[in-house]
C-alpha cells in the first residue's frame, strides 16, 4: 500500500475576510496620506499674519480737520498721517534755507511724493513715523513757535530721544542728528477720502 504524497490541494481562501482587509488597508493608506499632506495643504495659504504684514491699510481722511494728526499701523510700521492747514502749506517754501535735504534729494519717497510737499495733496501728509536717526517716534508740534521748541519753529516734528527736527513736509532741519527726510511709504486714494497706505494705485484712473 502506497503511502500518500503530501497534499497539493491550496486550503480555502476567505474571499471576503481578504476583501475586507485590501479595503481596510486602502483606507488607512489613504488616511494617512490626507494626514501627511495636510501641513503641505495649509502652507498653500497664505496665514493671517502674512495678509496682516503686507495688506494695505485704509483710512477716511474726511475725519480729520486741519492741524489733526492719526496713526496708523502699516507692515508694523507707525503712519503718521497729517491734514495741512492752508496756511501750514504755504510755510513749506521758507523752510528751505533751514533744511538738510529740502528737495529731497537724499530721501526716500515714492516720485509722485518728490515735491516740495512730498505728498500726493497739498492737505495731507502721510509719512513713516520713525526717525531717520535712530528709529526713535518723532512728536508733533504743529503750532508755530512752540514754546518747547524755539521761537522760530515753523511746526513739525520733534524727535525727543536726540532732538532730530522736521518740518511738516517731514524734512529735517539743519543741526539734526537724523541726516535725511522722514521716509514716505506708498500710498494713494480710492476715492475723495479714502487713502490706501500700501498701494501705489488704489483704482484705476484714482492718484
Amino acid at each position: 500500500m502506497s503511502e500518500a504524497g503530501p497534499s497539493t490541494e491550496q486550503p480555502g481562501v476567505d474571499q471576503s475576510r481578504r476583501k475586507f482587509l485590501t479595503v481596510a488597508t486602502s483606507a488607512t493608506a489613504a488616511v494617512g496620506a490626507v494626514f501627511a499632506a495636510t501641513p503641505f495643504i495649509a502652507s498653500w495659504k497664505p496665514s493671517e499674519r502674512a495678509r496682516a504684514m503686507g495688506a494695505p491699510v485704509e483710512f477716511d481722511v474726511s475725519k480729520l480737520e486741519p492741524g489733526q494728526m492719526v496713526t496708523l499701523v502699516w507692515r508694523k510700521q507707525p503712519i503718521y498721517v497729517v491734514r495741512r492747514s492752508e496756511a501750514a502749506v504755504q510755510r513749506l517754501a521758507a523752510n528751505d534755507s533751514r533744511l538738510k535735504d529740502p528737495k529731497s534729494a537724499d530721501s526716500e519717497q515714492p516720485e509722485y511724493a518728490h515735491n516740495e510737499m512730498r505728498s500726493r495733496r497739498a492737505d495731507l501728509l502721510v509719512v513713516v513715523a520713525t526717525c531717520t536717526h535712530l528709529g526713535c517716534l518723532p512728536k508733533q508740534h504743529f503750532e508755530p513757535g512752540d514754546a518747547e521748541i524755539s521761537a522760530d519753529w515753523p511746526g513739525g516734528f520733534f524727535c525727543p530721544c536726540h532732538g532730530s527736527k522736521f518740518d511738516l513736509a517731514g524734512r529735517v532741519m539743519s543741526g539734526s542728528p537724523a541726516s535725511t527726510n522722514l521716509r514716505i511709504p506708498p500710498y494713494s486714494f480710492r476715492d475723495q477720502n479714502t487713502l490706501v497706505i500700501g498701494l501705489d494705485s488704489a483704482a484705476k484712473g484714482v492718484a
